[in-house]
């Protein structure tokens, strides 16, 4: 098990990619602005794989991702963090939490919660259910899934980058641009700001392995009771990555602005668990289309690692940190070492998209 990172210095930042797939300009754009901003901050930069759900990895996609991050001198601190390693964490913090009465176990089937309307209605949160009197009573019924008890209302936030975030979290009226990665339109792109709406359009995984609108439950003021351990077994990604960065002492995270609309209710569940509550700053995604941010699913490239210093270039004109001209570099340590200096979220683009050129994916050519 790797060990505890000292949490005293001010700033920890991480960046926390799923071993689904390989790096594409999204994730490394993501990876950038996490990694220039923890060393602007003198800060400490941690790489964890969210690999909690084994099904969705794949073989050596692990090496691959830490091969390009090292390719692009995107060199991290200490030892790499695999959810996969940490199971006896998350279950001791899972027991202690049942014997607290914090959370519980829930017999809702799916059937049950959409009747109800998609909503959890507490139903068992009184029932006092035990994993050994339901299997008992119905030895070839499925296992329980359990619940952490969510009593705190969910609230605005304070956003790094994109600034006040209301309590709903969510993005509406996103703003795209064209593919022309130049000063000018990142300016004017910055004069935009994401608003807030309960429709959002974000794919359902986040490179960084968070969830999403379209796997949360849709927010109000008080959140329902969130499922921490799934009834197959499966830790809840939202429960670990909170224990994760309490165990780690992160303090800053960034991130891509798909997840900007789940904030408000990750910040209720650290709350929840006692954990320290990170400051969160959202950058754009990088898009194929409106609403499509690029991932697996919609044929995103992979990195071309031979390329670190123009893709180093891409991607800080993508964060609207100026012209920057591969030319003009030895290479890509002396490139970052200026990034470092000169990075400023406040150029940051406040928009919830960027359209990236068609050689960045096939989905043009191969829409889903």
């Amino acid at each position: 098990m790797p060990t505890k990172i000292d949490s005293s210095p001010l700033y920890v930042g991480r960046f926390a990619p799923s071993p689904s797939g390989q790096l594409h300009f999204g994730s490394l754009v993501t990876a950038l602005a996490s990694y220039l901003d923890a060393r602007h901050h003198n800060g400490q930069w941690l790489v964890r794989m969210e690999d909690i759900d084994a099904t969705r990895c794949l073989p050596g996609v692990d090496s691959d991702i830490l091969h390009t991050l090292e390719c692009h001198d995107l060199h991290w601190d200490g030892t790499v963090l695999y959810q996969q390693q940490q199971h006896a964490r998350y279950q001791a913090k899972l027991d202690n939490l049942l014997a607290e009465k914090s959370a519980y176990f829930c017999a809702c089937t799916r059937k049950q919660i959409k009747a109800n309307g998609g909503h959890d209605n507490h139903y068992c949160r009184e029932l006092g259910l035990t994993a050994q009197a339901v299997s008992e009573s119905a030895p070839n019924t499925r296992g329980l899934a359990i619940r952490l008890k969510l009593d705190c209302h969910l609230s605005a936030f304070d956003d790094g980058i994109m600034g006040r975030v209301d309590k709903t979290g969510a993005i509406s009226a996103a703003h795209s641009i064209s593919p022309d990665l130049t000063s000018s339109s990142f300016a004017e792109a910055g004069q935009h700001r994401v608003k807030s709406n309960s429709n959002s359009n974000s794919n359902s995984n986040s490179d960084d392995g968070s969830i999403s609108a379209s796997e949360a439950t849709p927010l109000s003021t008080v959140p329902e009771d969130v499922v921490i351990k799934r009834s197959d077994g499966l830790f809840a990604y939202n429960f670990v990555v909170a224990l994760d960065d309490e165990y780690q002492g992160v303090t800053d995270i960034i991130r891509g602005s798909d997840l900007l609309d789940v904030t408000p209710l990750q910040y209720a569940i650290y709350r929840s668990l006692g954990c320290s509550v990170p400051r969160y700053g959202h950058i754009p995604v990088a898009a194929v289309s409106q609403g499509r941010k690029l991932s697996k699913q919609n044929h995103a490239a992979p990195i071309n690692n031979k390329n670190a210093l123009e893709n180093i270039v891409h991607g800080l004109s993508f964060l609207g940190q100026g012209n920057y001209h591969a030319n003009e570099f030895e290479n890509v340590t002396q490139l970052l070492t200026m990034a470092i200096s000169r990075w400023d979220r406040k150029l940051v683009p406040k928009i919830a998209e960027i359209i990236v050129g068609e050689h960045e994916s096939t989905y043009y050519s191969h829409p889903l």
